[in-house]
């Protein structure tokens, strides 16, 4: 019994030990922030990440090193994800919470496929379920993992001002799941008025929905009238990507994103 409780005794050492150094390897790479080489690749890679603002820079940097800690990239059909890839989508993630405090608190991993992809999606009518093949950019998961295609997620950072970002997209279902259902009503910032957010999304879903309907052009991607949880994430792409169209067309959902995320990216000084 002793040398037993002395086994246990020394792992509980042996792994506290560990995870001590781990975390302080950990603190040590966020104080440090990005290397020049990685912050030339994030430049180069998400050319928007460039006009956030410079008092925002290294709190973003310092979530990138969180991120890459935190996130295993797995490359499927092949692919070798590189270091470039990496630091892409991690980047394009970490925009969104640049300056909200908010966290990917479960994601483990982002599966990244060279191309758009096929995926096996379930319809529910009642007692019958119908499953079906579909081609996607990108997907999802409650609670992680995040599902990519890379070809688009380099388009989605190369083009910034087109309002398509597949990481954006699937990025903000991450945010709105944590709130315990990705229903396009994520927890909101601290003194943020959810009724306020119901009103004013559920008013600009159903014009969005109506227009989508009646075949006539539309300030945010037709996707959105897939659902309330998709209206979200593409009003997510437009904020960040056209976001000086969102506030001259739609100031309360801008100034509802706005408060949000904490950022204002129509006062940027947008990348060309």
């Amino acid at each position: 019994m002793t040398t037993f409780l002395l086994f246990v005794l020394i792992l509980v050492a042996a792994f506290a030990s560990w995870s001590f150094a781990r975390q302080k390897a950990r603190q040590l790479r966020r104080e440090a922030g990005l290397s020049d080489a990685e912050r030339a690749i994030v430049a180069d890679q998400v050319p928007l990440s460039r006009a956030l603002p410079a008092p925002l820079r290294a709190g973003f940097e310092a979530q990138i090193t969180d991120f890459l800690d935190q996130v295993d990239f797995i490359g499927c059909d092949g692919l070798e994800v590189t270091e470039e890839m990496r630091l892409s989508i991690a980047a394009q993630a970490c925009l969104l919470v640049a300056n909200s405090g908010t966290w990917y608190d479960t994601l483990r991993s982002v599966l990244v496929y060279p191309g758009a992809f096929r995926s096996r999606m379930k319809d529910h009518n009642g007692y019958v379920v119908t499953e079906r093949m579909t081609v996607r950019t990108g997907e999802s998961w409650s609670r992680g993992p995040v599902v990519l295609s890379w070809a688009d997620t380099q388009a989605g950072a190369d083009r910034p001002h087109d309002g398509h970002n597949v990481v954006f997209h699937e990025f903000a279902h991450q945010l709105d799941d944590l709130s315990g259902a990705t229903d396009g009503m994520p927890d909101l910032a601290p003194g943020q008025d959810p009724a306020e957010w119901r009103h004013v999304f559920e008013e600009a879903y159903a014009q969005h929905l109506y227009r989508v309907e009646n075949h006539r052009k539309t300030l945010f991607d037709p996707y959105g009238a897939e659902g309330p949880q998709e209206f979200f994430a593409v009003a997510v792409e437009a904020f960040f990507e056209t976001p000086e169209r969102i506030r001259d067309h739609a100031p309360e959902v801008y100034a509802q994103l706005s408060r949000f995320f904490a950022l204002d990216p129509a006062e940027w000084a947008q990348p060309r």
